[in-house]
């Protein structure tokens, strides 16, 4: 049994088909590629700079300060994630105008990561109209681990359950069929603590 690994602020998906299209942006949720209102790159690139504005504190209508200015939290939506130091997608280090201004400290989420790479794409997209160059922009795909993505799955071998737990799943044995004896009991007690303690190795690494 496999189980995705909830982000603290990514399941607070309720009511967001209900939200405006800005609000829905800046929210917690999965990867997916933001559609543009606008037309031209230029445009676009102001209404991305709206999406990926630090949330500011609210005092009744009173804004000040950065909400979620915190390590490891997204200065968007306030998710909080880890990057691995060789993750393709991390993000820079956030800005206060987005494009300008103080570093924060900050992160940004998949989500927002995946705008901010987006906004880079129209960076050089603007750049290379500029100059006459062809450009193809970057288009976001949901992220799977290796082992995901050769099809289904029949058996696993040790590399596939530590790359399954690197990315934060749960794997539990199967459960037998009626009454488990004590020789089937040992080996599955077995099995779920290695499985616990490759997992905790991983989040040591992480934490180093």
């Amino acid at each position: 049994m496999f189980n995705q690994p909830n982000l603290i602020g990514a399941n607070s998906t309720v009511g967001l088909a209900f939200l405006p299209p800005l609000a829905q942006a800046r929210a917690a949720g999965p990867i997916d590629e933001y559609t543009f209102k606008e037309i031209k790159p230029k445009k676009k690139l102001r209404e991305m700079c709206k999406v990926l504005n630090a949330e500011k504190k609210k005092f009744l209508f009173i804004k000040y300060g950065w909400k979620f200015n915190l390590k490891d939290r997204c200065i968007v939506c306030g998710t909080h994630h880890i990057w691995e130091s060789g993750d393709y997608m991390r993000p820079p280090i956030p800005l206060s105008q987005v494009t300008k201004g103080r570093p924060m400290r900050g992160t940004y989420c998949p989500k927002h990561a995946t705008h901010h790479r987006q906004l880079e794409m129209l960076q050089q997209q603007i750049l290379a109209d500029e100059h006459g160059l062809d450009f193809k922009a970057f288009i976001p795909k949901p992220r799977l681990p290796q082992v995901l993505s050769k099809g289904p799955l029949t058996n696993l071998t040790k590399a596939d359950v530590i790359s399954l737990i690197g990315f934060g799943w749960v794997i539990t044995p199967p459960q037998t069929k009626g009454e488990e004896s004590t020789l089937e009991e040992v080996v599955r007690l077995a099995i779920e603590i290695r499985l616990a303690s490759e997992r905790m190795n991983t989040l040591i690494e992480k934490g180093e």
